[in-house]
């Protein structure tokens, strides 16, 4: 980079995990640029990083979207230039697009088409985008009452995913956003359990085999013509929950059939900005299957960083601050940890069968950078362990909340 003078500010709602904000922080910040923080948490761990540079908590998903607009303007203004806005989750995303207009005075993002960001937020949206573009997608059926569900039952096969069409609504109901489901009446029962039935949010999915290597990702960035700029590829090692969550432990390679299949379908789309985007591969017809389209950054971006460098993180803010974008050769074998989540995780395999203690140690070989851990930033690691020692703490005694 050879301009750092442009500010950036990072916008991590509800949902978002916290150490991809802090992967912004930390990336930006240590080329020179100033970086501020906004959550929904005074507990977030990126306010204690030495590249932070400002914070402020704002709640963007409290339902009054209009304070929280002003609150972002009045942020900009005492940042005193127009800063580029880095939204991290799927809800801040839609807020960012909604209230594009009045952000604008003093915030710079790539230009978002609000319905198209809606239709790949959905699982239902994304579900039929693949299909009319031609990319391979488990099937899926998209039940509106409890007699769909009966009717898809007779022509069920188990075991299935039970997913939500919007997965930050689940995920505050029951704290996950899907579920391996294997027999007809734990379906019904969990249908029952999570469906609203006045807004009707589960889906139903098929059910690919396959560890959880079998689980791709792509992060990359796409220019105002749709154009990709940058696109690396990897794959998860483990998940946190098991088998069906976000990247614990990851590591990064080359697949030259989900990045094609990837910078095709956005250019068909007109996707713009950074993309977080999740595929499985089928063993039994040998495809690669888009599970999820994140239109966004995603937490897991820290992974794919090439050998000078660049991340998508820095790829959009050179193209916004009109500065090149130079790919660089992806860091082959780099692996990437979240380190209380894989610890987590760890556990709940070997219970199950599925890691002995050698597998364990030697998945940390390449290991380059951790989601908290930072030799040069110490303070979010300390922020997280005590985080994590008061909740541990409210567990075992409620009465100490």
């Amino acid at each position: 980079m050879t301009d750092v003078s442009t500010p950036v500010v990072v916008l991590r709602g509800v949902e978002s995990a916290s150490h991809g904000a802090l992967g912004i922080l930390r990336s930006l910040g240590r080329m020179g640029v100033s970086v501020h923080l906004v959550a929904c948490d005074a507990q977030t761990p990126g306010f204690s990083s030495r590249y932070c540079k400002g914070s402020m908590v704002c709640n963007v998903e409290n339902g009054n979207a209009q304070k929280s607009v002003g609150s972002l303007l009045d942020l900009g203004r005492k940042i005193g230039r127009r800063a580029i806005l880095i939204p991290t989750d799927d809800n801040a995303v839609l807020f960012v697009s909604d209230h594009a207009a009045a952000l604008s005075e003093q915030f710079i993002f790539p230009t978002m088409n609000p319905a198209l960001i809606r239709e790949v937020s959905s699982k239902k949206g994304m579900y039929f985008l693949a299909k009319k573009h031609g990319v391979p997608t488990p099937e899926a059926a998209f039940p509106t009452s409890r007699q769909d569900v009966l009717d898809f039952l007779t022509r069920a096969k188990f075991p299935v995913m039970l997913k939500a069409i919007y997965g930050s609504l689940l995920m505050k109901i029951s704290g996950q956003k899907m579920f391996i489901v294997k027999s007809e009446a734990e379906l019904l029962e969990k249908y029952d359990a999570l469906e609203d039935p006045a807004n009707p949010n589960m889906m139903i999915q098929e059910y690919i085999p396959g560890g959880d290597d079998t689980v791709w990702m792509l992060d990359g960035y796409f220019n105002k013509d749709s154009d990709c700029l940058l696109a690396f590829t990897g794959k998860k090692i483990r998940q946190y929950p098991p088998s069906q969550g976000s990247t614990s432990l990851g590591i990064c390679l080359q697949n030259e059939t989900v990045r094609q299949t990837t910078i095709d379908f956005m250019k068909h789309i007109g996707y713009q900005g950074i993309l977080d985007i999740g595929y499985r591969y089928d063993a039994r017809d040998g495809l690669y299957k888009v599970l999820d389209i994140n239109p966004r950054i995603g937490s897991t971006f820290r992974l794919f960083v090439s050998e000078d460098g660049m991340d998508v993180a820095r790829a959009l803010y050179l193209d916004m601050t009109g500065q090149p974008v130079v790919c660089g050769t992806p860091r082959e074998g780099r692996k990437w940890v979240v380190e209380d989540q894989d610890i987590v995780s760890c556990l709940r395999y070997h219970r199950d069968g599925n890691l002995t203690f050698k597998q364990w140690i030697d998945s940390f070989h390449g290991v380059e950078e951790g989601g908290f851990y930072a030799s040069d930033d110490f303070g979010p690691c300390i922020s997280r362990v005590m985080t994590l020692f008061g909740q541990g703490l409210k567990k075992i005694n409620p009465l100490s909340s």
